[in-house]
């Protein structure tokens, strides 16, 4: 009975990882001249305006891996391909996506502590996007890209070889994700915030 009520929870997992749980061993904590999230702007924090995102890293089998991005203020979700974890690879994939967006929109990158960032500061150079660590151990700290991506693993379940996916159809689940209204937004969708935030920058 335990695996088939198991079996219907959303997550597909039967206890949450314990927050005391070690990373030891992991390669976090390593960055180099990280600015820590206690230095993110107030309007970042607070979602007053747009253009501060929260990412991280989604791994699947083989290696693979996927950048997903979550704006505060509309929870408008971006999937970024990327054909390796390392942090050249990963900077310039982030780096090529940027580039779609208006600079207003964004203005500022909160990350964990995964080495797959290790080139942030270059990326800062290239993009003018800051980038700040949330603490050691500390998830919650980018709750918005947390709960998106436990929706993500709806389309993407671990396990897979997330190498099999274009951007075209990263694209398309993104979409999807973000035609779903939300209660935090009036039930709005992160569609139309973000499509009237991208309005006003003209």
């Amino acid at each position: 009975m335990k695996k088939e009520l198991q079996a219907c929870l959303r997550t597909k997992r039967a206890m949450r990882r314990s927050k005391h749980a070690s990373l030891k061993g992991q390669g976090l904590g390593t960055i180099t001249n990280a600015v820590s999230i206690k230095d993110r702007p107030a309007s970042a924090k607070d979602r007053a305006v747009p253009g501060h995102w929260e990412g991280d890293l989604i791994a699947g089998t083989h290696n693979s891996s996927i950048a997903t991005l979550v704006e505060r203020q509309t929870r408008y979700v971006m999937l970024v391909k990327t054909e390796q974890k390392n942090a050249e690879t990963v900077a310039a994939a982030l780096t090529k996506h940027a580039q779609q967006l208006p600079t207003e929109l964004y203005q500022s990158l909160t990350w964990d502590r995964g080495t797959e960032m290790a080139n942030h500061r270059q990326f800062t150079l290239t993009t003018d996007i800051a980038v700040y660590f949330c603490d050691p151990k500390s998830p919650w700290q980018r709750g918005s890209n947390e709960n998106r991506n436990r929706l993500l693993r709806q389309y993407l379940p671990k396990g897979i070889d997330l190498s099999r996916y274009t951007q075209a159809q990263l694209n398309k689940v993104a979409r999807q994700l973000n035609e779903r209204p939300r209660k935090t937004l009036e039930y709005e969708t992160p569609a139309e915030k973000f499509q009237a935030c991208v309005a006003a920058t003209h």
